[in-house]
């Protein structure tokens, strides 16, 4: 079969044409591999001739200046007729300058180079993931920091309940994040190199060159790893590093994947309400059959993406509960694919996160209403608790406002309702005689959020702020949305 003449002609990831952002979508790019490769057999052939074995090193120095000349279409006939895509590459590579390719991948096996150079991406991959969600945790914290006082309905089991604040809500927006980049932060530092070791791990192909010397053995694998800014290597390993690497990254990845999906579907629903919605562009189409929709699309699409990105950390624990003995091969079609993905997803989520923090759009004459339609009703709460303490039995106060509220409930529902008339039956009710003067005094929304804007404050002081100084800032261009 012809190869298409356009992409359009095949099928091409949603995540490359539609949401990844262009540095993610560069890390884990045909070429970006290639170059990393090409660098690490080039720094294990300088490192080996540094420590005595011998090398040209100006033809080494040839190859490098050569590094990102890439025939792809040599490399794929290559690979046609070896079937090992690292091989393939080996060839390519050395067919640049032919009289240093024999001397490349000496005492290697291809995850000598494959697998450190993944190592490398995930490193890199992180560091954009990790600068990323330090922008999202600002603009949320910006948003906190706005709205600290800002009374709303609460809710809980999606139904009206005690006031609290818009900022404060925020904030269990933000508790979720700062939980999800402690744990990739985690992973980031302890990602470490998988090191020159040979087929099974035990070097013994790099002792030979050597001829016995393990102490030039560990030196080599020292300064392999320090060229791509690793301090340590993995201290046992078979043929790959540890499969449990791949498996914690896609699980924190997933973490991420839960709060995205918590703050999408927060916003779907106040946006339902008429409270809170996404940021809109002035030609942005809601419907095509209904022109007056605003909807929620782009929280819908994190909502959606984040499915996908929890489903793929299934895959990556399985990868690793299925590897055998010193290594199986069946880990390396799903890591061709989980690991991409898995970043390109969260590369999307994140972006669509970092735009609706920065332009969340408040509607505080529709919060008002909810409040002062459901305020008689959240005071009972107050009244109860100042009735009880001015000596009432608490349970049968209680009950007391448990039967008053379902009666003017159903009265509501029948349309005989009138404002006010749960707190002019509490008042005079002989119950609650003793608070009867206070209760029209306790309908001020912010009389009723208790320490919410002092809990904000606290929250962005202490844990917030001190986070977001030592995270450094992200390219303005990573935000903007392909679609």
């Amino acid at each position: 079969m012809s190869p298409p003449d356009r992409p359009t002609d095949v099928y091409t990831s949603p995540l490359v044409a539609r949401y990844a952002g262009r540095r993610m979508l560069e890390l884990f790019s045909e070429r970006f591999r290639t170059v990393l490769w090409r660098r690490i057999w080039i720094s294990l052939a300088r490192a080996q001739g540094e420590l005595g074995i011998s090398m040209d090193r100006e033809k080494l120095a040839a190859l490098e200046r050569r590094v990102s000349e890439i025939d792809f279409e040599r490399i794929a006939r290559y690979e046609s007729r070896f079937r090992h895509d690292v091989m393939a590459h080996l060839h390519a590579f050395g067919d640049l300058v032919p009289e240093v390719k024999g001397a490349l991948h000496l005492g290697a096996t291809s995850m000598d180079v494959s697998d450190n150079a993944d190592l490398v991406i995930l490193k890199d991959a992180l560091d954009l993931v990790l600068a990323k969600t330090g922008g999202v945790l600002s603009g949320l914290a910006d948003f906190a920091r706005r709205h600290r006082a800002r009374a709303v309905l609460g809710r809980t089991h999606l139904q009206s309940a005690q006031p609290t604040t818009l900022g404060k809500r925020a904030c269990l927006w933000l508790h979720d994040l700062v939980t999800d980049y402690s744990e990739l932060r985690l992973l980031r530092e302890g990602l470490k190199f998988r090191g020159v070791r040979g087929t099974t791990g035990t070097q013994d192909s790099f002792l030979a060159l050597f001829d016995g010397d393990a102490a030039k053995v560990d030196e080599l694998e020292r300064r392999v790893a320090a060229a791509f800014g690793f301090l340590e290597c993995y201290p046992v390993v078979g043929q790959t590093y540890p499969r449990k690497v791949d498996s914690r990254i896609l699980a924190a990845l997933a973490g991420l994947a839960q709060s995205a999906a918590r703050f999408a579907g927060d916003i779907r629903i106040l946006a339902m309400l008429g409270e809170v919605e996404e940021p809109i562009e002035d030609l942005q189409v809601g419907s095509s059959a209904m022109p007056y929709k605003r909807n929620p699309v782009r929280c819908e699409r994190m909502n959606s993406l984040a499915r996908h990105l929890i489903g793929l950390s299934t895959t990556a624990a399985w990868t690793a509960a299925e590897q055998r003995l010193e290594r199986t091969l069946d880990d390396s079609a799903a890591r061709r694919m989980v690991l991409p993905e898995g970043f390109l997803t969260a590369d999307a989520i994140l972006s669509l996160w970092g735009n609706i923090a920065r332009g969340l759009v408040v509607h505080e004459g529709e919060i008002a209403r909810a409040l002062a339609r459901e305020l008689p009703r959240l005071a009972t709460e107050r009244i109860l608790a100042l009735a009880a303490k001015a000596g009432g039995d608490r349970q049968e106060l209680h009950e007391v406002v448990r039967r008053h509220a379902r009666e003017v409930a159903e009265r509501e529902r029948r349309g005989e309702g009138r404002p006010g008339e749960l707190l002019d039956r509490l008042a005079a009710d002989p119950a609650f005689a003793q608070v009867a003067g206070l209760v029209r005094t306790l309908v001020d929304p912010a009389a009723l959020v208790g320490l919410a804007p002092a809990q904000v404050d606290r929250f962005l002081t202490r844990e917030i702020d001190p986070l977001l100084a030592s995270i450094p800032p992200v390219d303005p261009s990573e935000w903007e949305l392909q679609i």
